[in-house]
């Protein structure tokens, strides 16, 4: 299996919708494609792609900011691997790649946040 994991650039932003539909069923297509492009306009914000071949299988974005108790932070956000690709250890993988990655850009925390209606999640994490 070849997998890569990259920053996806802000001009293909739009190509992480099917994904994040998985996760945001409720708001109307329309309004999240206007949302997603507008959020990816943010100097604080990133999204980062994990590709096998050419396909887009999972997505998290990251938020930076600085915070007076623990420095510069990145807060992972709408994480999701499609359910086809989970069990096979590639959250473990992207989770590393991102820990290295903002710690390179000089991130000293990662914060993290996941809702209580979500037990795999604090699982996983």
């Amino acid at each position: 299996m070849n997998i890569q994991i990259k920053p996806i650039h802000k001009d293909d932003i739009l190509q992480i919708i099917p994904l994040l539909r998985k996760l945001n069923t409720k708001t109307p297509l329309e309004i999240l494609k206007k949302r997603v492009v507008e959020i990816s306009l943010f100097s604080n914000y990133e999204c980062i792609g994990l590709f096998k071949d050419d396909d887009l299988i999972g997505i998290s974005g990251l938020w930076y900011s600085t915070r007076h108790y623990i420095g510069k932070s990145v807060e992972p956000d709408h994480v999701i691997i499609d359910e086809s690709f989970r069990g096979q250890h590639l959250g473990k993988q992207f989770f590393k790649w991102i820990h290295n990655y903002t710690q390179q850009k000089g991130c000293e925390a990662i914060e993290l946040n996941a809702y209580t209606s979500n037990p795999k999640s604090h699982k996983f994490y």
